[in-house]
């Protein structure tokens, strides 16, 4: 069966590569841009390699899922995106933020929950965020990123800037729900988006062919007046062409489309998945197309590189990566104290969660600023959590928050009811 899928896909794959938009009909970019792209790709390798060897260090914590052999889909997108385009991608996004301009510092201390990272740590290996650099975010619910983008597309359109949003996501994304909602409001309302599927040929362990109908995915949102187009993913050329021309038709003509790019990773699911939906063969298969191997190849047969360029390149992406770990291994870990900090929007007067650890309750949403009666009791309870035996203390009376600590916080609380109002 896995050998009937994968000839299956190889020759779909096969008929990508020969649509139009061959690979031996492009011509290589300027010397300049040929090593920009090899670079990018090389770096985005090198760096998920050593994230999997910090995940196996316990140094990365949570789940952590790579993009090796992705990285021509990855790259060629982003080569063709303005600065104030917007990416947004899924879960495996590591190498989506370094192509768009985030340090691989920040990426790295991310991973390590560091509060240098991303998101300060608070998001881990699948929520890398970079708003400063317009990739919006990765996220671990399948299918998730659709309907924010369609919002990204919409906001451009309302503030009238000729912004594109490219909306990255997986084969097994298609067959969520709001995948139609998505592509319906799309076509709808005109939204300047680009839909870049990720085909990857597995959702997790199911084949594409066990878990869509509808195999050629480019189709899947024709019922819904958004053309589509299937490019060899594993081609940084082609992917930097096709990807071009659709962000031309969502800015220009304001026309949302469907790529589906056929790629593939060397790598599990996740750093758990024992890969035993898979034969050996079929990934050696498909390592004859690396992308990186093939370019690099070209570009010096073509004379765009040298041997010495390559080995510089590999170099650089080294001292890079190590810089990062070093970099994530020296970052401070969040206080503790800021646990519950950053999980509200705080808009106006409104409060959006309640803290009522204490006799005075206080805005769950700033954590920073709770009563000191509400910080000693939760010491108190720690210090209890500590104790092996004996009666529970009560920390209003017995502990750190005794002595007039409800007193004070009935004060406390009735200057608060004079300055906040209702709630």
């Amino acid at each position: 069966m896995v050998e009937k899928e994968s000839t299956a896909a190889s020759e779909e794959v096969q008929s990508a590569s020969t649509d139009g938009r061959a690979a031996t009909a492009r011509e290589l970019p300027d010397a300049a841009t040929t090593s920009r792209l090899l670079e990018q790709m090389v770096l985005i390798r090198r760096f998920e390699e050593e994230a999997g060897r910090q995940y196996q260090k316990a140094k990365a914590g949570g789940f952590l899922h790579l993009a090796i052999g992705e990285e021509a889909t990855i790259v060629g997108t982003t080569s063709v995106m303005r600065e104030d385009d917007y990416l947004i991608g899924t879960y495996r996004t590591h190498g989506h933020a370094i192509a768009r301009g985030t340090h691989p510092n920040r990426v790295m201390a991310e991973l390590f929950g560091r509060v240098d990272g991303t998101s300060g740590g608070r998001g881990g290996s699948m929520h890398i965020f970079d708003l400063e650099n317009r990739f919006m975010g990765g996220y671990g619910i399948v299918g998730g990123t659709l309907p924010l983008a369609a919002g990204l597309g919409l906001s451009s359109d309302y503030k009238g800037e000729e912004t594109v949003t490219v909306c990255m996501f997986g084969d097994g994304a298609s067959n969520a729900g709001n995948f139609g909602e998505t592509m319906n409001l799309a076509a709808l309302w005109k939204l300047p988006v680009v839909f870049l599927v990720e085909n990857n040929l597995y959702g997790m362990g199911t084949s594409i062919e066990r878990h869509s109908a509808q195999t050629d995915l480019s189709k899947k949102a024709q019922g819904y007046g958004i053309s589509g187009e299937r490019i060899d993913g594993m081609d940084v050329l082609a992917v930097r062409d096709a990807v071009e021309e659709h962000i031309r038709l969502a800015r220009e003509d304001r026309q949302p489309t469907l790529l589906e790019a056929f790629t593939y990773r060397y790598r599990g699911h996740s750093a758990a998945d024992p890969e035993v939906y898979r034969e050996k063969e079929e990934v050696e298969e498909w390592r004859t197309k690396d992308p990186i191997e093939t370019f690099a190849k070209r570009a010096i047969g073509e004379g765009a590189l040298t041997e010495k360029d390559l080995e510089e390149i590999r170099e650089r992406a080294e001292r890079t990566v190590t810089e990062a770990v070093e970099f994530a291994d020296n970052s401070p870990e969040p206080p503790l104290d800021s646990l519950y900090e950053h999980l509200y929007v705080v808009e106006g007067v409104g409060w959006y969660a309640v803290d009522e650890r204490s006799p005075h309750p206080h805005r769950g949403e700033e954590e920073s600023d709770a009563p000191a009666s509400a910080k000693e009791l939760a010491e108190a309870g720690a210090a209890y959590a500590g104790q092996p035996s004996g009666p529970r203390p009560n920390p209003a009376e017995q502990g750190d928050a005794g002595d007039g600590a409800v007193a004070e916080a009935e004060e406390e609380n009735e200057d608060d009811e004079a300055t906040e109002g209702p709630w």
